[in-house]
């Protein structure tokens, strides 16, 4: 099994990409989201650490954001929290997709975690600046400071970029995408 890392900027259009390839997709923030919405244990355990700021199950994002915003060390709180269990998650979805010909991983903090093996193959997601601004100003909640505190627990954009084995330009069309996928996909296969 080849495993693909999509790396990039944060609204880059790593997670549209991802699944453009055409394989199963692990998605972090799909993860994250599930967690939130359905899992009790982690609604507990947030709410314990942080009960000023989570008050409701499922958990809103709007309280977390508040907590993440209102202190820097409630990041790494939540973040201790949730990514033991995402990585679960994503030991789960190796096993089952184990016979398949590629796996690709969308995971925002994929290096950041020592999560990558060495044969992994790692493509990074090139955007403008103007363009992820525009993207990203469109999100619903979208909130500057918030995106700066992510930011801030990542790697360089530059070293993610110089680790990649590929880079694929995002211009925001699909037919120029798919044509650097394919190329990609032709190269390792």
């Amino acid at each position: 099994m080849i495993k693909i890392g999509i790396l990039g900027d944060i609204g880059s259009g790593k997670s549209h990409i991802a699944k453009l390839f055409g394989y199963p997709v692990f998605s972090a923030d799909e993860e994250v989201g599930k967690l939130y919405s359905k899992n009790k244990k982690i609604f507990f355990k947030i709410k314990r650490i942080l009960p000023k700021y989570i008050k409701t199950f499922p958990i809103d994002k709007k309280e977390i954001s508040n907590a993440i915003l209102s202190n820097n060390s409630n990041l790494k709180k939540i973040i201790k929290i949730v990514h033991s269990e995402v990585r679960r998650s994503m030991h789960t979805f190796i096993k089952k997709n184990k016979n398949k010909k590629i796996i690709i991983l969308d995971i925002p903090l994929l290096l950041e975690n020592n999560i990558n093996k060495k044969k992994d193959i790692l493509v990074f997601i090139d955007a403008k600046k103007i363009d992820i601004s525009k993207r990203l100003r469109k999100r619903k909640g979208f909130n500057q400071k918030l995106i700066n505190k992510f930011k801030k627990i990542q790697l360089p954009i530059v070293y993610k970029k110089q680790k990649s084995h590929f880079i694929i330009k995002n211009n925001f069309n699909n037919n120029s995408v798919k044509k650097d996928i394919n190329g990609i996909l032709e190269k390792i296969l």
